[in-house]
């Protein structure tokens, strides 16, 4: 496996189906279950570890989020990545960078409300992966049910010659949808954060929100948006930790 740390560096084979799995790195089974998808459909698979600075609307969730390329890329080397990219801020912004994708559309409320600036970094980082690895085929989590769909739209609106690919949610034992950030719950904390999980499943506003309320969560929005189909979406913070997760929902079930 190959480590580039260096857009100069990623000198890729062009043979196949090249396909890229973004990461902020601290790899866990969600991630695998990406690397696995592509890895059955790709000949040269890619996969980015960097903490995008940009897409962080908090100083010190920047700060917190954890970084271990050797253990990433041993990771990844595991599952057969066959690159991994993992450029420094100043490769992707460098001195004088002046120029962002600014979506509107399904970038609109939820996350950006809460996190201004957020999809911009998003945005901004993906197409210049997509750019710089040319792969056509890239994957995401379902967890992250806006950033899917705004990277859709991001893909269509600009004429991206790249095919977006979705894996469902990987949750843990207890339901709670995997996440680096998990790590930050202490026990009781993860103990209330199960509620994201049950209050999904009622598949209701009111009775999400209920849920969460009793169980000592603090939800920042509680919502039903059309996230490639109606979705229930949560955002809550368990003491200091803040989580999203979501449910799609079927036909005749929006509230």
């Amino acid at each position: 496996m190959i480590v580039a740390r260096t857009i100069g560096e990623l000198d890729l084979p062009r043979h196949g189906v090249v396909g890229l799995v973004p990461t902020m790195g601290a790899l866990h089974e969600g991630h695998l279950a990406l690397f696995r998808a592509a890895r059955r459909e790709c000949d040269v698979l890619v996969a980015s570890v960097f903490v995008n600075p940009v897409q962080f609307s908090e100083r010190d969730d920047l700060a917190a989020y954890p970084r271990d390329l050797d253990r990433d890329s041993a990771i990844a080397e595991r599952e057969g990545v066959d690159v991994v990219f993992a450029p420094s801020a100043e490769e992707m912004y460098p001195r004088g960078f002046a120029t962002w994708v600014a979506p509107e559309g399904a970038a609109e409320g939820l996350e950006s409300a809460h996190r201004p600036g957020h999809f911009r970094g998003v945005a901004t980082v993906c197409l210049k992966l997509f750019n710089i690895v040319r792969p056509q085929l890239a994957w995401f989590g379902r967890k992250d049910a806006q950033q899917v769909a705004v990277l859709k739209q991001v893909v269509r609106d600009l004429n991206v010659d790249v095919e977006i690919r979705v894996v469902d949610t990987v949750r843990d034992g207890d339901g709670l949808a995997l996440s680096s950030r998990n790590d930050r719950l202490s026990a009781e904390e993860r103990e209330r954060a199960r509620a994201i999980p049950r209050a999904l499943a009622t598949r209701d506003e009111t009775r999400a929100r209920a849920v969460l309320v009793a169980a000592g969560v603090d939800p920042e929005y509680v919502t039903v948006a059309d996230l490639d189909g109606p979705t229930l979406a949560i955002a809550a913070r368990v003491g200091g930790t803040r989580l999203i997760d979501n449910m799609p929902l079927g036909e005749g079930e929006t509230p």
